[in-house]
């Protein structure tokens, strides 16, 4: 595992590794060097039995992870860029999904956008009351999600409500996600939240681990048994006049004006 980073805090307690996207200011907006760090602990954790679990939540009381910080874009200026990008994403995605240890998302608040995909990739979902979770990127920004993110999400609680989210731009709460599947409880509080993750930790760290592992990767490869090229459709969205102007528009706090181009 990397040393532990300000950025995204680590706690190893009984067995438990805790993972704390700590920018509560930006309301845990996510940094390139946050995800390039999230993955290298997924991908390094050991598996002699000294991490059992690993929880993922984020400090401040309002956000699990409100997405991307979005001031990392304006540097975009050619297709690769947009490509690097995405292909980052799904690096991380498919770090903290093929991690061999058991990871639990304890949300609180808002999850959306990058903290939206990465709560949808580990095995466990469980949520405050307070959940607020999609991907309004049709509203601010104008970009796209990949195919292989599409096809997690769409898995997880079906291509038609996927579409719905994104379409529209709305938050899916608390209520709805524990309905069709996105969490498996929802708890009253951030303190009850974080008490129960603790206690799930616990229980599923006292599994056969080979169970769970093969599980996990069982199930991965069902779902990653067809690749797509999306990259034309990456780039259209990236490179447009339309992401320039969801760029500015939101970090200027005023609502772009779409022109499709």
């Amino acid at each position: 595992m990397t040393a532990s980073d300000p950025e995204l805090l680590q706690d190893l307690r009984d067995g438990t590794l805790w993972l704390t996207f700590n920018r509560p200011e930006s309301r845990n907006a996510l940094t390139f060097s946050i995800y390039d760090a999230l993955a290298e602990i997924c991908r390094t954790v050991p598996t002699d039995g000294s991490v059992k679990a690993i929880v993922i939540s984020g400090a401040g009381g309002k956000a699990f992870a409100a997405g991307t910080d979005m001031s990392q874009f304006r540097a975009f200026d050619k297709p690769q860029d947009a490509l690097d990008y995405e292909e980052q994403i799904e690096v991380v995605l498919s770090s903290v999904e093929q991690c061999p240890i058991p990871t639990i998302a304890a949300i609180n608040g808002a999850c959306t956008g990058g903290g939206a995909s990465i709560a949808g990739v580990c095995d466990l979902r469980i949520a405050a009351a307070n959940l607020k979770f999609g991907f309004p990127i049709a509203r601010t920004l104008g970009n796209c999600l990949a195919a292989g993110n599409l096809a997690r999400l769409s898995g997880l609680i079906g291509p038609g409500r996927v579409r719905e989210l994104i379409f529209t731009a709305r938050l899916m709460q608390a209520e709805e996600a524990q309905a069709v599947g996105l969490v498996s409880e929802v708890l009253e509080d951030e303190q009850a939240l974080m008490a129960r993750a603790e206690e799930l930790s616990a229980l599923v760290g006292s599994m056969a681990p080979l169970t769970l592992r093969a599980t996990k990767e069982a199930m991965r490869r069902n779902r990653a048994a067809v690749q797509v090229d999306d990259h034309d459709l990456i780039t259209m969205c990236y490179m447009s006049e339309d992401f320039r102007t969801g760029i500015e528009a939101f970090l200027g706090k005023r609502k772009p004006e779409w022109k499709g181009k």
